[in-house]
């Protein structure tokens, strides 16, 4: 009884958050501006060689858990496909969240291997939050990362591409309580 419970309240979040994430989707250029204006991040829009932009991700979990989120991939300020985030994962894990993500590609070996069709993060997967209170969990794989006290402050994680991927993200809202592992996973449809 216990674990259909569970089951029907995590599909009953990600189907909220879903929806959520598809009402804002087309917001790309205002999710950008807000990680430009984090100084650290800034730095990565300027010499990347492209990224990839989810403008809401919705995240729920009652011991699994799962996430979603549509994105654009750009190169060179221009965009060249259409993006989707999905992640799986198990472990203590309850409540829901919303977050912005983006992962930027230092070189064209990194973004090919992005826009590959199937790319994927592993459990191992690490992210930088511009924004106080976030775990720094998902994202780029590395066992390095950290958090900020946010986009404004002169307190900012030190960063660095890993296998040419680094990741930010930036909390919307919601709460989650999570110690689980997981692994995202991406799509990618050219235009």
């Amino acid at each position: 009884m216990i674990k259909k419970t569970a089951v029907y309240m995590v599909l009953g979040l990600f189907v909220l958050f879903s929806a959520t994430a598809v009402a804002e989707a087309e917001n790309y250029s205002k999710t950008i501006q807000v990680f430009k204006e984090s100084p650290v991040v800034a730095e990565f829009f300027k010499n990347a060689y492209g990224y990839a932009v989810f403008p809401t991700v919705g995240k729920a979990g009652f011991v699994i858990g799962g996430s979603y989120g549509k994105g654009q991939v750009y190169r060179g300020g221009k965009v060249t496909g259409k993006s989707a985030l999905v992640e799986g994962s198990i472990g203590l894990q309850l409540g829901g969240e919303a977050f912005s993500e983006i992962i930027f590609f230092q070189d064209k070996r990194a973004y090919d291997e992005f826009t590959s069709g199937e790319f994927e993060f592993g459990a191992t997967a690490q992210a930088v939050a511009i924004t106080a209170g976030v775990q720094a969990k998902a994202g780029t794989e590395g066992a390095t990362a950290g958090a900020s006290t946010g986009p404004k402050t002169s307190v900012q994680a030190n960063t660095q591409y890993h296998k040419g991927m680094v990741t930010f993200v930036h909390a919307k809202g919601g709460l989650m309580y999570e110690a689980s592992i997981g692994g995202q996973k991406f799509t990618f449809e050219p235009l």
